[in-house]
């Protein structure tokens, strides 16, 4: 076709000054981070890794409620939700004084801040810049210094270099972070010739800490100058007419429960399955929950002068094995640098390689408050901020950064939608390995979802907490935010699995990884469902509007998760020529049916609760009920009564985000994006992707959690995934091409797309009505392919030809063959 465009940089460029952290650059190799947020008068780069939780809390197990089920059922069918969620919460302080009070999570916190004063610094404001084909920020003051940073996927650290022409003068230090913490931190910086080094550890660690807690840290800097002299004054470096530096920084974070871990020189995973991290990954830890529940302000400790001298094992403390940012033994020096360039050379295929996986160029006319260009631009820099935050753990909510001891819900997993978020582009734009830190995460933490399971509910099998970082067990929950209620985290996380396989065709993996965790999270619900549903029950964060607490009785997404669950397994046993699949078919025939509200619309919650109708609440930002569109469709939503009430939902609660009201958690428009694209309402996919453009991004573009605030990845995710719906939608074989294009985008090109079955598309692109499409498989497969207007081919792929497809595109939602059926 004849859309052809120069290359698109990708990147950032802005001249507004770094206020906080929060307006830093980032770059990351996905287990060590960094943020440059300097001034003109203060070069600053705060170090982050993937495992610096701060221990601030014993990991108490999940309370025993099990033996009150009959009690609470008896509660919520008789419509007395807050009676039942204040039943669980007053037993559980019974049985153990720390749930008295609201538990929160370890916090992910920053390990150090390198910085360089200038001795006369110039008024200004720092030209600042991220390339996200290659990782590096770089930052230009105004008085000519010249910063450059990058987190090596190679070197597992990250490379530094200062320069000016007329030499650098000031003071270079590596300090911890700049404000008070929780609890006490012991921390010692030391200066010698050639290196910085910063030692921490935690004193304070409960001594009921759960192993994955830290017992502290140590960063090093090893430095080299040319030019100018360099001399040690006091816990700094004085540099005089330096004309260039050079940093490696090393962050290693000892933590007694990782064992040895696997140094980043490259994707995690190793290849398209992945591997678990040796010696397991750490655990888990259940909390609050990103846009409700109110973000805790700690008090705490000091951050001592005093502190063991360097290395792990200090004053006594056993020397564990450290979660290291790259690959030397413990205890062995940081690598002398050999040069930012030759650093950068080492680095930029590895992290080049998994941007360039997936490329998008779109035209047309602004609409909905962006041009296509510039929707694009926001795609790589969504992709940027997840790729480089995958390592040996998945993207927390702020990905692998933190520039506070007090990140907003202190920045753990978020299993009730952040999470799902982050991750819900990385099979579609053609980088799977990156999805097996989520598979090591749960599977690190086995032992504390079956005693959730159990203690809970007294159930066999698996239950996801709704927040964790450091341990698995289910901790967080209250009178308001009942989240033990909410059981549907196994389920929707299986689905995961069950979407790694169907994407990468690896047997090995569904056998020995997918099955088991599907199993157990069937398990669950064979033994917790009851002849009335789901009871408790919790669709997230949202209330009923006719009820008075968020437990309730059979929500919708409980329901889609499970139904999908089923499905999964059947045809895992199918694919693996196992028996036992009719056993979950028997499962999922025992859930209830969907119901449609009084409005029209698919309901959030299935049925009533006794005396209550459960009545729809469409001024919310979670769209949970929406699940059964989200990544294969339910069947069930082929019946034209329940596909139009699923069209009606996500009308009525995108005309709720349209208003002035809406403005925390931003994937909610991602939710209602995908279940749009999957019904082929590009207008209305459109107009979510137009809030998700406009409103939650930092001119650093950098994605934040509500409209201009609280810095946070899960549109990094979740922003392309709904793009990549729109542009292709997938099921076991059968790929819908441009299901839901919206009109705005006249001309586009995208290379690199994955779909379910195997589905490579290796190139995809419009102009002026006709379209051309280019597909292979990962395996040999027949496949149908469905287009625009409805009609289908069956086509064969494989891995080595090509197939050729020519088509014309639709610009009306009742032409595309997504909103016809989903068979």
């Amino acid at each position: 076709m004849s859309h052809v465009r120069a290359p698109r940089v990708r990147g950032a460029r802005t001249r507004t000054p770094a206020s906080s952290w929060e307006d830093a650059l980032v770059t990351g190799n996905g287990t060590t981070g960094a943020l440059a947020h300097s001034t003109a008068d203060l070069v600053r780069l705060t170090l982050c890794h993937e495992r610096l939780f701060l221990p601030v809390a014993d990991a108490l197990p999940a309370p025993t409620t099990a033996r009150l089920l009959p009690e609470l059922r008896a509660l919520l069918l008789a419509g007395r939700s807050r009676e039942a969620a204040e039943l669980i919460a007053r037993s559980a302080a019974a049985e153990h004084p720390g749930y008295v009070r609201t538990r929160w999570i370890d916090p992910l916190v920053p390990a150090a801040v390198l910085s360089f004063e200038p001795g006369a610094p110039v008024p200004g404001d720092p030209l600042r810049a991220c390339d996200f084909g290659t990782g590096v920020v770089s930052e230009e003051l105004p008085d000519g210094t010249a910063h450059r940073a990058v987190a090596s996927r190679a070197d597992g650290a990250v490379a530094v270099e200062l320069s000016r022409a007329a030499g650098l003068d000031g003071t270079l230090r590596l300090a911890p972070p700049g404000e008070r913490p929780p609890v006490r931190v012991e921390a010692e910086a030391t200066a010698a010739p050639g290196v910085l080094r910063l030692c921490a550890r935690f004193p304070d660690r409960p001594a009921g800490a759960p192993p994955a807690a830290p017992t502290g840290y140590t960063v090093e800097c090893a430095l080299s100058a040319s030019g100018g002299g360099v001399r040690v004054v006091g816990d700094g470096l004085e540099l005089r007419g330096v004309e260039r530096l050079e940093a490696v920084v090393r962050v290693t974070v000892d933590v007694p429960g990782a064992g040895p871990v696997r140094a980043p020189d490259g994707p995690p995973g190793g290849g398209a399955s992945g591997a678990p991290v040796p010696g397991g990954a750490p655990a888990l830890v259940s909390g609050p929950v990103p846009g409700g529940a109110p973000v805790p302000r700690a008090a705490g400790g000091p951050v001592s002068a005093s502190a063991p001298t360097c290395g792990s094992g200090a004053r006594g403390v056993p020397g564990p094995a450290p979660a290291s940012g790259g690959a030397p033994a413990p205890g062995a020096a940081a690598p002398a640098p050999s040069g930012f360039d030759r650093a950068l050379d080492r680095h930029r295929p590895l992290h080049g390689g998994l941007m360039d996986r997936f490329r998008i160029d779109l035209d047309g006319p602004p609409a909905e408050g962006a041009s296509p260009a510039h929707l694009a631009r926001l795609v790589d820099a969504a992709r940027y901020t997840i790729v480089s935050s995958c390592g040996g753990l998945p993207p927390t909510l702020q990905g692998v950064w933190s520039g506070t001891y007090d990140p907003p819900w202190r920045s753990g997993y978020t299993f009730d939608g952040n999470l799902f978020s982050a991750v819900a582009a990385l099979h579609a734009t053609g980088t799977p390995e990156l999805m097996t830190p989520v598979f090591d995460l749960l599977e690190g933490v086995l032992g504390d979802l079956r005693e959730n399971a159990r203690r809970l509910y007294g159930c066999r099998g698996v239950l996801v907490p709704a927040h964790a970082s450091t341990t698995g067990r289910h901790q967080h929950f209250g009178p308001v935010w009942s989240l033990t209620c909410w059981t549907a985290g196994a389920a929707w996380a299986a689905r995961l699995y069950w979407d790694h396989y169907s994407h990468t065709r690896d047997r090995d993996f569904l056998r020995e990884r997918a099955l088991p965790f599907l199993t157990e999270a069937a398990l669950f619900h064979e033994d917790f469902l009851t002849a009335d549903g789901f009871v408790p029950s919790y669709s997230p964060e949202n209330t009923p509007a006719d009820a008075d607490g968020q437990a309730c009785v059979n929500a919708t997404m409980d329901v889609a998760a499970v139904r999908d669950l089923c499905r999964n397994l059947m045809r895992a046993h199918r694919v693996l020529g196992l028996p036992g699949g009719r056993r979950w078919a028997a499962l999922a025939a025992r859930t209830p049916s969907y119901r449609v509200s009084p409005g029209g619309e698919l309901s959030e919650w299935a049925g009533p609760a006794g005396p209550l109708e459960q009545a729809d609440r469409h001024a919310h930002r979670h769209a949970s009920h929406l699940y059964p569109l989200w990544y294969e469709p339910d069947p069930a939503l082929a019946a034209p009564r329940l596909r139009a009430a699923a069209a009606a939902a996500v009308r009525a609660r995108l005309d709720w985000w349209r208003g002035e009201e809406s403005d925390e958690m931003a994937f909610g428009l991602v939710q209602l994006g995908l279940a749009a694209a999957r019904l082929g309402l590009a207008e209305r996919a459109h107009a979510a992707l137009g809030m998700l453009a406009t409103r939650y991004w930092r001119p650093t573009l950098t994605p934040t959690h509500n409209r201009g605030a609280l810095f946070n990845v899960d549109i990094g995710g979740g922003l392309p995934a709904v793009v990549a719906a729109v542009l292709l939608g997938s099921t076991e074989g059968r790929a819908d091409l441009l299901p839901a294009l919206p009109p705005a985008w006249t001309a586009g090109r995208v290379e690199g797309l994955r779909g379910r079955g195997g589905l490579l598309v290796d190139v995809l692109e419009w102009e002026r009505g006709a379209a051309h499409a280019r597909l292979r498989s990962v395996e040999p497969r027949s496949l149908v392919a469905a287009f625009p207007d409805g009609t289908r081919r069956r086509v064969d792929c494989d891995p080595r030809q090509a197939i050729s497809l020519r088509f014309q595109t639709f610009l009306h939602d009742r032409s595309r063959s997504a909103s016809k059926n989903f068979s």
